[in-house]
């Protein structure tokens, strides 16, 4: 510390009081009219430290285990897109279309959608089931092989109700 400007006991205690509050380093400097150093100087002396890694750490740990839950949330709402999608696959579709002179709107029912459109769901759930998968791995107790398992059976029931088209 500066002999040009030596440090008085009343400030040493405006550090301490201060640093019990919360305050930063840098948050003390600007309210003494001191530099920095002067207050890390000072809190030194003083046995006090403004090393906040464990608290940052924590807030880490925090953020990243909220993200999981939302990752995982998000996986679940996409494996719903891919259930909701693949239902569709074997279901009545209405078509709809404007035409004519006129530019009329006009709709038709068909029994199922047509191939190309089977086509599009199937990607669709492909794809949710794709970025699920990588939000959301599955647990080490099937792994891989489990969800190897899942999708052959997924393919199947997909051949069984559509056969090899």
């Amino acid at each position: 510390m500066g002999s040009s400007n030596p440090v008085t006991d009343a400030e040493r205690e405006r550090v301490r009081e201060l640093h019990a509050q919360g305050r930063g380093r840098n948050e003390i400097a600007t309210e003494l009219g001191r530099s920095g150093r002067t207050i890390s100087e000072i809190a030194k002396g003083l046995g006090l430290s403004f090393s906040r890694a464990a608290e940052v750490r924590q807030a880490t740990e925090i953020r990243s285990a909220d993200l999981a839950d939302r990752r995982a949330a998000l996986a679940q709402r996409l494996h719903d897109v891919a259930e909701r999608e693949l239902e569709k696959v074997n279901q009545p579709h209405t078509y709809f279309d404007w035409g004519g002179k006129d530019h009329d709107f006009d709709t038709y029912d068909a029994p199922e959608p047509t191939p190309s459109d089977k086509r599009a769901l199937l990607g669709v759930v492909a794809t949710a089931v794709d970025r699920s998968l990588k939000l959301s791995p599955p647990k080490e107790e099937g792994g891989a092989d489990e969800v190897g398992s899942l999708l052959v059976g997924l393919f199947d029931k997909l051949r069984a109700k559509h056969g090899d088209h």
